[in-house]
């Protein structure tokens, strides 16, 4: 699994001019699956994403978590983060995993956030989505396992 996480004061999904999924402060995830993820690599990044420490404490450290700033998550799917473009100029799209095996699995990622207590909302898996982002300063992680 991949995963862009970007730290958020905003954010929203759009489907067909409707907004499915919004959040306020917290990360915006966008989360590619390839052939041989498992709920195991789900696990783990969900653990990851939970336990990360990158909100300002009252000293201007990244010291805060998603909890200790009441923060929300933006689910995302994105099987482009799988894509290959080293050969030719249209990438390759191999890489990530079909929808019957990467929707289960994001699914799964959802709710195990959600376990750890934290505010999920989603996009709709393989809908054309517009995503409004606004960034909360200079957070760009790039996950995977």
């Amino acid at each position: 699994m991949r995963i862009l996480l970007q730290r958020v004061s905003r954010a929203s999904v759009t489907v067909e001019g409707r907004v499915v999924g919004r959040i306020g402060r917290g990360f915006c995830l966008l989360v590619g699956i390839t052939h041989s993820d498992t709920t195991a690599e789900a696990d783990w990044l969900a653990a990851k994403v939970a336990g990360l420490r990158v909100f300002e404490d009252a000293l201007g450290k990244m010291n805060l978590g998603l909890a200790d700033v009441d923060g929300e998550i933006l689910v995302v799917s994105q099987f482009t983060l799988y894509g290959d473009a080293v050969k030719g100029r249209r990438p390759s799209f191999t890489a990530a995993a079909r929808p019957e095996q990467a929707e289960p699995l994001c699914d799964y990622f959802c709710e195990q956030l959600r376990e750890m207590g934290l505010q999920v909302a989603t996009g709709i898996f393989g809908a054309d989505m517009k995503v409004e982002i606004h960034n909360d300063g200079p957070v760009t992680l790039w996950l995977e396992k």
